[in-house]
C-alpha cells in the first residue's frame, strides 16, 4: 500500500484538495459543501469570521476529525477513510503550527524540534544534524538547551515552525501563528512562511485574522534565498492566494490583488471590519 500512496503523491497536481466537504458540530453546520485546492508550492491564506470553520479545515486536513460527507485528498490520496497505518504515512509529509506555538514547556528547544524524529526512531547523530539544520534555516541563534519560557514570542514561533518542518514535510498548516505577536515579530513569522514556500516549495494553509499577514505574504518573493519585495522590484506573487469563508462556504478564492479589486459589498464591509480590529 505504501507504494500506491507514493504513486498518487506524484500524480496529483494538488497538495491538499477538499471536494464537497460538509461538517457539523452537533446540529450546527460549519462547512457546507466546500470545495477548494492548494497547489504544490502554494500558500493559501484563509480568512473568515469567528466560527466560520477556518481551524476546522486544518483539523480535517490532518484528519483529526472526519467530515460528515465529501472527500479530502492529501498529495492525491483520499484520506477520508484511510486506516491508521496508511494515514500516518500521509501525516509524515505534513506539519502543523498551532496558535501560540504550543511547544512542550518541559522540553528544551532541541528536544521540542526533535520530538517527531524521536517518535520515528531516528538515530542520535542524524537527529541532531536535522535539528540544527531546521533551526539554522529559521535563523535561530539561541541556546538549544533553553526551555520555551526563556524564549521571546518570536523565537517560540520560529522553534514551533522548525519542529513542524523536522523530517522535511511537504505540507505545513498554520493555525493563526501571528496571534498575540507585535507587528515586527508577526512579520518575522510571515517571512519564515514565505521563505519555506519559495525555497523549499512547501505547500501551506495559513489561517489568520490579520490583513497585514496576507499583504506581506502576497508582496515578498524569495529568489536565491534573498527576499524581493513588491515596490522594490516589479513582480507578481502567484503562489499565494486568499480564501474567505462565509456561512460555511467559500465566498472568495483568489489573489490578494483580486480581493481588493472586488466591488462586493460584503467583502468591502468584511475587510473594513478586519482593518478596524487591527487598528484597535
Amino acid at each position: 500500500m505504501k507504494a500506491d500512496l507514493q504513486q498518487f503523491s506524484t500524480a496529483s497536481p494538488y497538495a491538499i484538495e477538499f471536494r464537497h466537504v460538509q461538517f457539523s458540530y452537533d446540529e450546527r453546520r460549519v462547512l457546507d459543501d466546500i470545495s477548494f485546492g492548494v497547489r504544490r508550492g502554494e500558500l493559501k491564506c484563509i480568512l473568515g469570521g469567528s466560527g466560520s470553520g477556518k481551524s476546522t479545515i486544518l483539523r480535517l486536513a490532518m484528519r483529526l476529525i472526519e467530515p460528515d460527507s465529501g472527500a479530502i485528498f492529501v498529495n492525491g490520496v483520499d484520506i477520508t477513510h484511510l486506516e491508521e497505518e496508511e494515514l500516518n504515512q500521509v501525516r509524515d509529509k505534513m506539519g502543523m503550527i498551532f496558535q501560540g506555538g504550543a511547544l512542550f514547556d518541559s522540553l528544551s528547544v532541541r528536544e521540542n524540534v526533535a520530538y517527531r524524529l524521536n517518535e520515528q526512531h531516528w538515530d542520535e547523530a542524524r537527529m541532531e544534524k536535522e535539528v540544527r539544520r531546521q533551526l539554522e534555516f529559521m535563523d535561530f541563534d539561541g541556546d538549544l538547551d533553553a526551555l520555551p519560557s526563556e524564549l521571546s514570542g518570536g523565537m517560540r514561533r520560529a522553534v514551533a515552525i522548525a519542529r513542524a518542518m523536522a523530517g522535511g514535510p511537504e505540507i505545513l498548516l498554520y493555525d493563526e501563528p501571528t496571534t498575540g505577536l507585535d507587528p515586527t515579530t508577526a512579520k518575522v513569522v510571515c517571512e519564515l512562511a514565505a521563505k519555506l514556500r519559495d525555497t523549499q516549495n512547501v505547500s501551506s494553509i495559513f489561517v489568520t485574522h490579520r490583513l497585514d499577514d496576507i499583504k506581506f505574504l502576497s508582496s515578498v518573493l524569495y529568489l536565491g534565498g534573498q527576499p524581493l519585495r513588491h515596490g522594490e522590484v516589479n513582480f507578481c506573487v502567484t503562489n499565494t492566494t486568499v480564501m474567505i469563508l462565509r456561512d460555511g462556504q467559500v465566498y472568495f478564492n483568489g489573489t490578494n490583488e483580486q480581493l481588493h479589486a472586488q466591488d462586493d459589498l460584503y467583502l468591502r464591509e468584511f475587510l473594513g471590519a478586519v482593518e478596524d480590529e487591527e487598528e484597535e
